[in-house]
């Protein structure tokens, strides 16, 4: 038996964050009926058509729901949906702020007829303060928790490369929803949970804000390289580049001696200290580039583990389809999807996961409706 295995989750989601959450559970034994709108459904469908001709973005968060279409703005649709909430054990939703209160669908009012609903709202910025009502997407919030600020080169900010707001949102979300399912064990009922973005990033940024406290000056940006660690970042080798991560004094001498093969070097008064190596990374940087710059990436990685200082290859997206690690761990699984089978990733930590197919849009409707005695709506 799976953990989560009768627990029923209805979302009204979009984008990445809210399913991000709801695919989790679903890895879990979740089941997940996702409403979307009739037309266009949940907008992340239209992101791309990298994946044989589906969403990147939808393929990897949609996999194992149920897809329902229904028009909200219809009265008999609406009406359905508060029918399939008082069946729920966990509502989900991450729609414009605001527009679940207007429909009725806030956990007050869904907990007057369902007292164990567990409601989980996720919005950018959360419920009250001044910006209670401004809509979020990922890349503003990495601007608005200062991620941007931290992240790129000395002359220009960059995003990260995935929706990592987002994510960071989707899992709190996930955990705080597992916490009220046991609570709920206990009471035996459901609470609110209000997820925002904005501080699951913030969460996320605490070594910055504690290393700036007092008005101090924050990490600089520093590309590849860590900010506070060096040397720790990207190396140019002679066929490729390496990630190589120096984290105390025992690796400072071992990479001295038996990587660099410059044993004088481990007592350069300016590179004693890490602080002094942050400090003069510049000139250091230039004194490991000028002898590992000659050698093979081969020959590199074979130093680096010799001398037990950790490393890992820059890998492209090919790369890591082919990855050895996840291939001898067994971490690949196939997916149904409506434009045939797909590879898909099992979730970490995971071994006996649910995964079943992703779902085209509305797939469910009728036979989801009939099951809940609920009419014919929005097929």
């Amino acid at each position: 038996m799976r953990p989560l295995e009768n627990v029923l989750v209805v979302s009204l989601e979009q984008a990445i964050a809210a399913p991000f959450c709801t695919r989790q559970l679903a890895d879990l034994g979740a089941r997940i009926i996702k409403i979307e709108r009739p037309g266009g459904g949940d907008f992340a469908r239209g992101y791309d058509e990298r994946a044989r001709g589906m969403s990147s973005h939808f393929v990897w968060v949609n996999r194992s729901k149920e897809s329902v279409t229904l028009d909200l703005k219809i009265a008999g649709d609406l009406q359905a949906l508060r029918g399939l909430l008082c069946r729920a054990d966990v509502f989900v939703q991450n729609l414009a702020p605001g527009v679940t209160s207007r429909l009725g669908l806030d956990h007050g009012t869904l907990a007057a007829r369902n007292p164990g609903l567990i409601v989980c709202d996720i919005s950018g910025y959360g419920e009250g303060g001044p910006d209670e009502q401004r809509k979020a997407y990922d890349l503003l919030i990495q601007a608005e928790s200062g991620f941007l600020s931290l992240t790129g080169t000395g002359s220009e900010p960059c995003k990260a490369g995935i929706s990592i707001a987002d994510i960071a949102a989707g899992m709190y979300a996930y955990s705080n929803i597992l916490s009220a399912l046991l609570e709920r064990q206990k009471t035996g009922r459901g609470r609110r949970v209000d997820i925002s973005m904005l501080e699951a990033m913030a969460e996320w940024m605490s070594f910055p804000l504690y290393y700036a406290l007092d008005g101090a000056s924050p990490p600089a940006r520093s590309g590849a390289d860590h900010a506070t660690i060096f040397p720790y970042g990207r190396f140019a080798v002679a066929d490729g580049e390496i990630v190589l991560a120096v984290q105390n004094d025992w690796e400072w001498a071992a990479l001295c001696t038996k990587v660099l093969r410059q044993a004088a070097l481990e007592k350069d008064p300016r590179f004693k200290t890490n602080s002094l190596r942050v400090m003069n990374r510049a000139a250091l940087k230039a004194i490991i580039s000028g002898t590992v710059g000659s050698l093979s990436l081969e020959e590199v990685e074979r130093r680096l583990a010799e001398a037990r200082i950790a490393y890992a290859p820059i890998n492209t997206m090919t790369d890591l389809w082919e990855h050895r690690q996840l291939k001898a761990r067994g971490r690949w699984r196939q997916l149904e999807t409506p434009v045939g089978m797909l590879p898909c990733l099992l979730a970490p930590g995971q071994v006996d996961m649910h995964i079943s197919s992703v779902p085209e849009k509305g797939a469910h409707t009728s036979a989801v409706l009939q099951e809940f005695g609920l009419g014919p709506f929005g097929v």
